[in-house]
Order: structure tokens, then sequence, then C-alpha cells
């Protein structure tokens, strides 16, 4: 018989010598420690309460209409391109002057408050005069813009001689030699430097979940631009400088630029949006300009709507409140003290486990409700916690009774046949998933020829809209050929077949899938030149066979199911040398494989870069003949 494990007699000892139930009160103690330790000091679980929180919170989001009378004039894609704004101003950035025409004739129609988003530094040089026009615009004192906070700033200014329309305010201590990095909007005369910062408040994990109204250092208040217009407008703030934003999953109410603007330069043309009594947030959301911050409803969330956001809960009084500190760790405590009381009573584990879910399923759905009422309660930590000690105990409990199973396997071993005994102490061995191994598989490349220059003579929204119907139709190839879609690089696809599934003819299949996107191409291309005559559609696929790792990729929160290693790079250079060549190249590996299947052309050796001995290429045919020696392509010259 195996003899007992020493952790297993060790424990045999302390419950001769403590008792069952001191042993459970220890542990139970032990989890205490932790659980206080790490929600009021550690805070290793936050990264759990945030993801589920975001999931809750998009959730809630999804019911949330924001309020009509905060209002965005977004600067968008349409309106960057848009015939007459390139005209009038020309491609971004747009002049100064520009902004204050908008500014002048949006405040004529009092609005409350105007947020001008758009970085005001430095200064134009080669036109002052648009600075000129901006300043005479921004003389209503309902205009915020935007400054920049720089901690690790070598250019820091004295807080003192902070002009005073910039709203810092000294507190009771404030050092008077402070300083501070601020990227001031210096385009602009310093009386006009109605600002305040925009930095993107972040959380730990990188996620915008809160805002401010500004933050104190060396005893000066800095505002952040929300804080001057909830200032100017009597708008309720919370007891905290920070405080959780309460996203809208519905949109808010957008009006492009281009349409704004252009309705201004038209004699009696009306606005496309009454501005009176509106807060107005004027910026960005062009992919292009790259203001975009992740936030739990969107990981490319443009910053005017984070503005919009917080400053549509100030007005409606309806941010998120957090629920008081002590909370968590107390359902913490109360479920580690129900499991231990659970297992000490020698109850079945099915009531410890039965009470942690029902528990978990209560406090989320309280969760939930509790976002309809502003109140942000997010208690997965604390059941994380409770899970953890159905663990422990769980396993202290079983450890305990393998005690006492080893004691009675000691007695019965004299009169039971060993192997039977051994039997008994055996933990069945629970079967690992492979997360990744080497495989022999067929590597696809398709790229799309002068993507670029199509790009360039089309609007974003054809070329989204083309490229659509280009992958699905290729990647309905790939699938009708038991092929897997490893992913979209750009204007490019990457699939291989042999996994997940092992396909003996996987290089076969891969060059079926080959040919069938090119008819499928030629098909698509005639559709395009209809549709957008002048328009030419051209790829070229690169295959490649070879082993392969292949295998679920990446980390804790994103996981692909990705091949890599020297076959797929050569793919990839297989597909490069297409082009003035042919539409399909496959390497001397891919033909072999496909044996008799097609015909091909031996299109000679070729250097690529990273290996250093050429590689021979060859082109698949379609359509076959018999010939006396084997099979043979119908076109002249091919080699099979």
């Amino acid at each position: 018989m195996a003899e007992p494990a020493r952790s297993t007699l060790w424990l045999a000892r302390l419950r001769e010598r403590f008792g069952r139930r001191t042993l459970y009160a220890l542990l139970g103690a032990l989890l205490a420690l932790l659980t206080l330790a790490d929600l009021m000091h550690w805070h290793a679980l936050d990264a759990l309460d945030n993801r589920v929180g975001d999931a809750l919170l998009r959730l809630d989001a999804a019911r949330r209409t924001p309020p009509q009378d905060v209002v965005v004039v977004d600067i968008d894609q349409p309106s960057l391109v848009d015939p007459q704004m390139l005209e009038i101003a020309g491609t971004w950035s747009w002049p100064r002057a520009i902004h204050a025409e908008l500014l002048t004739a949006l405040t004529a129609h009092q609005p409350r408050a105007i947020v001008l988003d758009i970085i005001l530094s430095p200064q134009d040089r080669l036109h002052p005069e648009n600075d000129t026009a901006l300043a005479q615009a921004m003389h209503d004192e309902r205009i915020f813009v935007p400054m920049i906070l720089m901690e690790d700033s070598a250019q820091q200014a004295p807080l003192a001689l902070a002009p005073k329309a910039m709203g810092l305010r000294a507190g009771p201590q404030a050092d008077p030699q402070a300083r501070y990095g601020i990227d001031a909007p210096i385009a602009l005369p310093p009386e006009l430097w109605r600002t305040g910062y925009i930095n993107f408040i972040k959380d730990a994990d990188g996620i915008g979940r809160s805002t401010e109204l500004g933050r104190e250092t060396q005893g000066w208040w800095l505002p952040h631009i929300i804080g001057r217009v909830a200032e100017l407008l009597h708008l309720p703030e919370p007891q905290t400088p920070r405080f959780r934003l309460h996203w809208y999953g519905k949109p808010f109410t957008r009006i492009p630029y281009a349409k704004v603007y252009l309705a201004t330069q038209t004699e009696g043309a009306a606005l496309p949006f009454d501005p009176a009594g509106k807060i107005i947030v004027i910026g960005a959301t062009a992919s292009g300009l790259l203001d975009f911050v992740p936030t739990p409803v969107n990981a490319t969330t443009p910053g005017p709507f984070v503005l919009a956001t917080a400053l549509a809960n100030l007005q409606s009084d309806d941010w998120l409140r957090e629920v008081p500190d002590w909370v968590n760790p107390a359902l913490a405590l109360v479920l580690i003290a129900a499991m231990g009381i659970g297992f000490a009573s020698r109850a079945s584990p099915v009531w410890p486990a039965s009470i942690l879910a029902t528990v978990a399923l209560l406090t989320l759905g309280m969760s939930v409700l509790l976002l309809r009422v502003n109140l942000y309660w997010m208690p997965v930590s604390s059941l994380a916690m409770g899970v953890l000690a159905l663990l422990a105990f769980g396993l202290l409990s079983s450890r305990l009774e393998m005690a006492q199973r080893h004691h009675v396997q000691a007695m019965f071993s004299r009169f039971v046949d060993p192997r039977i005994v051994n039997r008994l102490s055996e933990t069945q061995q629970v079967a690992q998933a492979e997360v990744s191994a080497s495989r022999e598989v067929t590597v696809l490349f398709s790229d799309i020829r002068g993507f670029t220059s199509l790009s360039e003579h089309r609007q974003p929204e054809e070329i989204v809209a083309l490229l659509n119907r280009y992958f699905e139709m290729q990647v309905q190839v790939i699938f009708q050929h038991g092929g897997t879609l490893d992913k979209f690089i750009g204007d490019a696809i990457m699939a291989f077949w042999g996994a997940p599934v092992a396909q003996t003819d996987h290089a076969e299949r891969a060059v079926r899938a080959a040919l069938g996107m090119s008819e499928a191409l030629e098909r698509f291309a005639a559709e395009v030149a209809r549709e957008l005559p002048g328009t030419v559609f051209e790829i070229g696929i690169g295959i490649h066979s070879g082993p392969a790792v292949i295998g679920f990729l990446g980390t804790s929160q994103r996981l692909d199911y990705t091949a890599i290693g020297d076959t797929v790079n050569l793919g990839s250079r297989i597909e490069g040398c297409t082009k003035g060549i042919a539409r399909i190249l496959v390497s001397e590996s891919t033909r072999a494989l496909c044996g008799d299947a097609f015909g091909f052309v031996d299109h000679g050796a070729f250097t690529v870069k990273g290996r250093d001995q050429q590689v021979r290429l060859y082109e698949p045919l379609p359509t076959m003949r018999r010939t006396g020696t084997g099979r043979q392509p119908a076109s002249e010259g091919g080699e099979s």
C-alpha cells in the first residue's frame, strides 16, 4: 500500500491534538485576515470587480438615454472630407478662424455653455489673424477651452502667476512657490484662458470609469473643464472631486460640424439644431484624429462623449454613487463564516455551495437594481473570497477525510490485498486541455493588390462596405473547404488547414480553397466594376505547408486560436511574391502534398526575406488533362 502523504499525516496529528472544529476556526481566521488585507489594502481582486462591473454597466447603459440639451457638435469623418469644407477650410487642422465663426453663430442663440474640446497651442504664427478672430469670439464667458496637465514636464510654471481666468485657487495651505506643468491655450490672450484640464482619468487597468471636478496639488486647486462648466451653471456636484460616470447606451444628440458651420455661411439658413439652453461639446470623433479612450462601454470611446457624459450626469444628478467601503468586507466575512460553519458541522458540500450560489445571484441582481437608482455596488471580489473559502474549507474537509481513510486503510491492510488497498488511495487524474501543440498544417495568406490607391480615391464608407463584402465572400469559400480563419490583417486574410481537426489532405484543401477564392474574386471584381466604374480589384494568395504551433495564445482577457512559426512567416512571404507573377503561388512542400490533385506551373526559385535558400514556387491550375505518364495541366509549358 502507498504511504500516506506527509501533509496528510501532519494534518491527522493536528486533528488529534486540536480537534476538527478548531482547525476550521483557524482556517476561517486566516481567510478573514486575507480578505481584510485584500479588500482594504492590496486590492488584488479589483480587476475582477472591474470586469464584471463593466459588463453590468454596459447592460444598464442600454436602457439610458442622454438628456436632449447636451449636444455634441461632431468633427466627424464626413465633416473632414465634405467638399465645401475642403474648399473653405482645407484639410485638417482647420484655421482657428473657422472655429471662431462657429462659436459666434452658436453664442448668438444663447446656449448655456460651450466646451471647445480642441487644443489651442501652439500659436498660429503664419496666420496670426486666425488666433485674433478666435480671441474675439471667446469673449463670451460661456465658452471653455482645454488645457493639459503635465505632471512630469520639465517646463513648469509658478501657479501663483496663473491668469485669474484659469480658475486656479490657492487653498489655506497653498505653497506660494508651487510650480506645475500646464499646456495652456496660448493661442488666446491670458485673460481669455477660461480653461480646465481634460486629462484622461483612468484606473490601474487603463480603463476610464470616472472623471474629476478638479484636483488639489501643493495646496492649489486645479479645475477640470467639467468642474468649470458645473461651477458656471451651478450644477449638482458630488461630495468628492472624483466621481464614477453613469454611461448612456443610446447616442447623444450629435450634429456634424460641417453641417452646422456651413449653415452659418448661408445667408438666411437656419442652424441644424437650436443651441438655446443647450450645453454644447465641440470635439472630434473622426478616426484619423485619434481622440479615443477606453471606457466600460467601448474600447474606443470618443473623448467628447466622455465630457458630454460627465456634464449630462451632473446636470441630471445621476452620476454613480459608491456604496460604503465596509459593505464588501462585511459580505465576505459573512460568507467565510457560513462556509466554515457548513463544513465544520459535516453538512453535505452541496449546502455551502448552494448558499454561496444563492447569495451570488441575489447580490448581483441587487447590483443591477441599484444601478437604476444611481448606486454602484460590485460584490464580485467578496463573492470570490466566498468561493475561496468554499474551496479552502472543502480542501480541508477532504484532507481530513483522507487522513481518516488512511487510518482505516492502515488497519485493513493486514487483511485485504494490498493492490486493492492502494486503489482506495488513488486520486482520479483530471485531463488537461492542450493549450498549444505543433501540427502539420497548410497556411494561406491572401492580400488585396492596390488597396492603398483604392482607398485614396473612395469615401471611407465605400471602402468599409467593399471590404466587408469581399471578406464575407472569401471567408465563405475558406469555410466551404474546411479551413480555419485565423485573423484579418488590414485588408489581408490568414487561414490554415490541419487544425483544430486533423486533416490528412490539408494541402489539397487549401489549394482548392485558393482556386475557389480566385473564381469568387472574378465574380466580385465584375460586380465592383459595374458599381464603381474604373475600380480594379486584384488579390495575391500564398500557400505553404509545414509544422506550426497551433493553439490558444494570448492572455486571460483575450485568447486567439492562431498559428505561429516559420511556416506562417514563409506563407506570408510567398504571398508577397505573387505580384506580377501569378494570383496564386504555393511552396514546393504544398505541391508535393497535393500529389496528382492539380496541375502546377513551375515559376522557378525566389529569394524571400528571412531565408538563406531560395524557395521554389508553383502556380496551381484549376483544369487537368490525362496523358500517358500521369496528369498534366491543360496549359502549355506546365509542370505537374
